[in-house]
């Protein structure tokens, strides 16, 4: 199951990155700080993105539900 969450997470954490960097460029009040935030909130996602992929690695497997 690890192998699954590892993969899911690579996949969910990308696209979460991307909403938030799509946040951060489409706001004007956050857009004047982007070089700051863009990492911050990139890896705020990734780090999100953890236990996510670990719930959705459940589900797949069949081991048990969130």
């Amino acid at each position: 199951m690890l192998k699954v969450a590892a993969v899911v997470w690579i996949v969910l954490g990308t696209v979460l990155a991307g909403v938030a960097m799509t946040v951060i460029v489409t706001m004007p009040q956050l857009a004047d700080q982007a070089m700051k935030l863009i990492p911050i909130f990139c890896s705020a996602a990734f780090a999100v993105a953890l236990p996510l992929s670990w719930i959705v690695a459940k589900r797949i497997a069949g081991t048990g539900a969130a």
